[in-house]
């Protein structure tokens, strides 16, 4: 998955670095690359953001347990 973003954010980058004007070559980047990136990323992040979340509580559960 990080190899197919990594060669996506070189071909935009060379997209935007065609574009004639500044900031068309940023509004390029930001809505072919920087965005839709994000939102693929916190999307498929789902899984391990919950799995952390269940290692903290379960980690704070063992923690908080007195000493037998």
């Amino acid at each position: 998955m990080l190899i197919v973003a990594l060669a996506w954010i070189y071909v935009v980058l060379l997209m935007a670095l065609t574009e004639p004007t500044f900031v068309a070559g940023m509004m390029t980047f930001l809505f072919y690359c920087a965005l839709p990136l994000g939102i693929l990323f916190y999307l498929t992040g789902g899984k391990r953001r919950k799995r952390r979340r269940a290692e903290a509580a379960a980690r704070a559960a063992r923690d908080k347990e007195p000493p037998a």
